[in-house]
């Protein structure tokens, strides 16, 4: 066996195995060991390229920055059971209340701030879905509208920072986690506007979709209101620059922020009284869970990317994406739209450990900024968690 198809055999079993439904963790590493085993059989590679393994997988041990995932993905958790997302949704929503969809523009705010709080879109759609959407059908919201604007303003934590998004696609990039924290801020809210501007739309030709609440539901007015509103937004608003305020100006790492972050966390589900040892341990279990699944699906990765680039695997990668037509254009065209039609099937960090690795050399050859490319990634990549 020649070594020119190997690389194009061993993407075709990655997606096979991906489509028998293997965990994606377990096909990249055993594609990745079974073609070594492959290549050295037939002389193609040699078994001293083995040895480079247990030094990558000890460098992935060795990363300080994905130490920030286990961070905000405990900080969102013990959020979501702080009543933070309920008490903001209340409070909110009563502010927009006299307004038709009012409780829509409720829902998107509190998204929004949700996400630069938690970075974790779970955390977000979970404690929206179960606490606004019975209010919006009970206050006769179309069922298909409530249920979009959810699901779309759930999604705002993959692109606003602190994302876990971003965290990982830093990583994969090579570029600082602070370049596409900064970067993704402008694609975030221009996104949070046309939702609102959506909804806008929606209440002026479809106004039985989003009706106003009723006078009997706004319980809370003047002064009261007011201070309410306060007392709900301040300590968010003050998390959100202890975590990216602290990045921002240089003072921490994300690593750092995300550890700031989570005992900010717990010292609001402490003056909330939620917290509890059996929230803790949730919240730790949770957690662990989610990192050690990041970590598998790296490890993984890096044994396939290994044996891969072996193969020629990047070169060949390389020659169809820049032989693509229209340059620079035809390449962000057709590798948004992969990743758009890919987001059907695979979740957003299988898509980071398995696409960008091969997509960034492109990118970088191409003349494309690494950081811009990232958050333009990240901005497509919502639509794994919306599909």
């Amino acid at each position: 066996m020649s070594a020119e198809p190997m690389a194009p055999l061993m993407f075709a079993v990655l997606v096979f195995f991906l489509l028998l439904g293997y965990p994606v963790a377990f096909a990249l590493a055993a594609n990745g060991l079974l073609f070594a085993a492959i290549g050295i059989f037939n002389g193609l590679l040699t078994v001293d390229l083995l040895g480079a393994l247990p030094a990558r997988i000890y460098g992935i041990m060795q990363n300080e920055t994905l130490l920030a995932i286990p961070f905000f993905t405990f900080m969102g958790l013990i959020l979501e059971k702080s009543g933070m997302a309920e008490d903001l949704l209340d409070t909110i929503g009563q502010l927009f209340g006299p307004l038709r969809g009012g409780l829509a523009y409720a829902v998107i705010f509190v998204g929004a701030l949700l996400a630069a709080t938690t970075g974790v879109v779970a955390a977000s759609v979970i404690s929206m879905g179960l606490i606004s959407l019975p209010i919006m059908l009970r206050y006769g919201y179309d069922r298909r509208f409530a249920s979009g604007v959810i699901a779309a303003s759930g999604t705002l934590a993959q692109i606003i920072p602190p994302s876990l998004v971003l965290i990982v696609l830093a990583d994969q990039l090579g570029q600082p986690v602070s370049g596409l924290y900064q970067g993704a801020l402008y694609p975030a809210a221009l996104l949070t506007a046309l939702y609102a501007a959506y909804v806008l739309a929606v209440s002026l030709t479809k106004p039985a979709f989003a009706p106003a609440l009723p006078p009997a539901a706004r319980t809370l007015r003047g002064t009261a209101l007011l201070t309410k509103a306060l007392v709900s937004l301040v300590p968010p608003l003050a998390l959100v620059f202890l975590v990216l305020g602290t990045i921002f100006i240089g003072l921490a790492t994300p690593t750092e922020a995300g550890a700031m972050g989570a005992v900010g966390a717990l010292v609001l589900a402490i003056a909330n009284r939620r917290l509890s040892l059996s929230l803790l341990k949730q919240a730790m279990d949770t957690t662990t869970r989610l990192s050690s699944f990041v970590l598998f699906i790296l490890i993984g990765s890096t044994v396939f990317g290994l044996i891969f680039r072996a193969v020629n695997g990047d070169l060949w990668v390389e020659s169809l994406l820049t032989a693509l037509p229209g340059g620079v254009l035809g390449f962000l065209i057709v590798v948004n739209i992969l990743i758009f039609v890919l987001a059907f099937f695979l979740d957003f960090f299988e898509l980071a450990f398995i696409l960008v690795p091969l997509l960034a050399p492109v990118a970088h050859k191409l003349g494309i900024d690494l950081v811009w490319f990232g958050v333009l990634l990240a901005t497509n990549r919502r639509t794994c968690f919306t599909h």
